[in-house]
């Protein structure tokens, strides 16, 4: 069976990290037989999103706007069209140090839930 969803069908919300998200796939909100999650997310300018670990890993997939992606002790410039992984349990944060707001895909597998998620402020 195939699932359609549009961006504007899925509510937006602030995650605990503070970067606002909208759940596009997510095995416990639809009758798919998922293993991961994939949301659609961003953050303004100037901001920074709290760090965070989550017991599931991730993949980050950047659609617009420029910022640095911070994972433990490593960081990384990110743009349209950068992939980055995170593997569970890595301390992370995103910073948008440009001048647009970053726009991203972000992959949770196994799919996300709060309590797979903690802030490390």
């Amino acid at each position: 069976m195939m699932w359609n969803t549009h961006l504007r069908r899925c509510p937006e919300f602030l995650a605990g990290d503070h970067t606002r998200l909208r759940e596009l796939l997510h095995p416990g909100k639809a009758p798919l037989k998922l293993g991961y999650s994939l949301a659609h997310g961003f953050l303004d300018p100037g901001r920074q999103s709290l760090w965070h670990r989550l017991q599931s890993s991730e993949v980050y997939y950047f659609i617009a706007g420029r910022g640095v992606m911070l994972v433990e002790e490593e960081s990384s410039t990110v743009e349209a069209g950068s992939v980055i992984y995170v593997p569970p349990g890595a301390k992370q944060s995103l910073l948008n140090n440009g001048q647009d707001r970053i726009e991203f895909l972000c992959l949770v597998d196994p799919g996300w839930t709060p309590e797979c998620e903690a802030i490390v402020e």
